[in-house]
Order: C-alpha cells, then structure tokens, then sequence
C-alpha cells in the first residue's frame, strides 16, 4: 500500500540551496518511494533562536510505502548524512526534514507527530505546500490557505 507524504525541508549552513537540493533527490532514492513534487525554494527569517542566517525552505510531495516511523527514520539518516547536529532547540542546521502529512492520519508517539504540530502556524510551509498542494487540507486545523491567512506577519521570499 502506498501513501501520500509532505516533507518540510529547511537548511541555513553551507550552502542551503545545494543542501535541499541533494536531499530532494535522496529522498526520491528512499525504497518504495517516489518524488511526485517540489515546491519553489523560499527565503524566511529564523524562529525562535534568532541570533543565524536567514532558511532555505521548500515541501515536497512523495508517495511511499514505508510506514511513518520508517520514513521519519530515512530522513533523519539523511540529515545525518547531510551533517546535522541537534546542539539545541532552533539551532541553525544543515539540514532539516520534517514529515509534515502522511495521507490524512494523525498520529502522536515519542518523536514523531503527524501533521507536525506547528506547521500551520509557519508561513515557510505553507506557502509552499499550497504551490504543490493547493487543496491541502490539514487534519484537525482546515485548509492550509485558510491557516496562512494568520501567518501574514511572516516575512518570506521567494527564490
């Protein structure tokens, strides 16, 4: 059985477009998964620890058949493989996956919650999920557009 899955991506070291470019085409080479789209590259100003560089943002869409805690666990081999370290709370990075939809289901166990909690309180998501998904609904929040109508404060740019 296969699903529909949106990744978050984000990175603000190295070389943030290069970065999120090779993790777009690592996670098209996961097993059982396929690349069906990626959004525009977006520019946002951190949350949180703000004392870093401006993100690097984009969503995409992938359909697979790994199960959600195998997927959250190919990504978080990709981040490895990209240099992540996790030093604190909002860190700047290298690079960041999140599982932000898997199909319509909400889920909620030790490091792992689908929709991802704050997705819709973040304009760098969004944005780019309305561009591949513009329909998107999030479970227990409604539509996606209606949810960025309240994100209008944050500044992003597109690249």
């Amino acid at each position: 059985m296969t699903h529909l899955c949106f990744i978050g991506l984000g990175s603000n070291l190295g070389e943030p477009r290069d970065q999120i470019e090779r993790a777009i085409a690592d996670i098209g080479r996961l097993p059982e998964t396929s690349l069906l789209a990626s959004s525009a590259f977006y520019r946002s100003a951190p949350i949180g620890y703000l004392d870093q560089p401006d993100f690097v943002n984009a969503v995409i869409k992938i359909r697979t058949s790994l199960a959600p805690r195998q997927l959250l666990l190919a990504l978080l081999g990709i981040e490895r493989q990209h240099g992540r370290e996790r030093t604190f709370s909002n860190a700047p990075r290298t690079l960041d996956l999140d599982v932000l939809l898997y199909d319509d289901i909400e889920l909620r166990e030790p490091g792992l919650a689908i929709p991802h909690p704050e997705m819709h309180r973040r304009a760098f998501v969004l944005q780019p999920l309305l561009e591949i998904a513009p329909d998107c609904a999030i479970p227990s929040v409604g539509l996606a557009s209606e949810a960025l109508r309240k994100c209008l404060d944050q500044a992003l740019e597109k690249l």
